[in-house]
C-alpha cells in the first residue's frame, strides 16, 4: 500500500526551504572584491580613500568608503541606490551591471565584523 504524503507538512518544509535560500542569498557576497577594488582606485580614489588602512579622504567632504561601509543599515541595496543616484558633490558618471556589483561588494568588505 502506498504511503500518503502529509500535503501541509510538505508545504511547511518547502516554505522553509525557500526562505532559508532567499534569506542565504541576501547575505551572498555579489561581486567581485578585488575588481571592486581596482576600478574604485581607477574612479573614486580621486576623492575618496578607498582603502581600509587610509585615514581620509582627499577630498574632505568625501567619506571613506570604511565610513560607509560602516554606516548603520548599510546594504549592498542601500548602496545600488547610492551609486545610482546623482549627487550635488560628486562628478556624474554612471557605474552599471557587473562593475557596480564589484565596487557595492568590494565597499561592503570594508565592514567591520562584529
Amino acid at each position: 500500500m502506498a504511503k500518503l504524503i502529509n500535503v501541509a507538512s510538505a508545504a511547511r518544509v518547502l516554505i522553509a526551504a525557500m526562505i532559508f535560500v532567499v534569506a542565504g542569498s541576501a547575505n551572498a557576497q555579489i561581486g567581485s572584491v578585488q575588481e571592486g577594488r581596482g576600478l574604485a582606485r581607477e574612479v573614486c580614489a580621486e576623492c575618496h580613500a578607498i582603502d581600509n588602512a587610509a585615514n581620509g579622504s582627499a577630498n574632505p567632504n568625501a567619506p571613506t568608503f570604511k565610513v560607509i561601509a560602516n554606516t548603520p543599515g548599510m546594504t549592498s541595496a542601500a548602496l545600488t541606490v547610492a551609486l545610482q543616484t546623482t549627487h550635488m558633490t560628486m562628478p556624474n558618471f554612471v557605474i552599471k551591471g557587473d562593475a557596480l556589483q564589484n565596487v557595492i561588494a568590494y565597499i561592503l568588505s570594508l565592514k567591520e565584523r562584529d
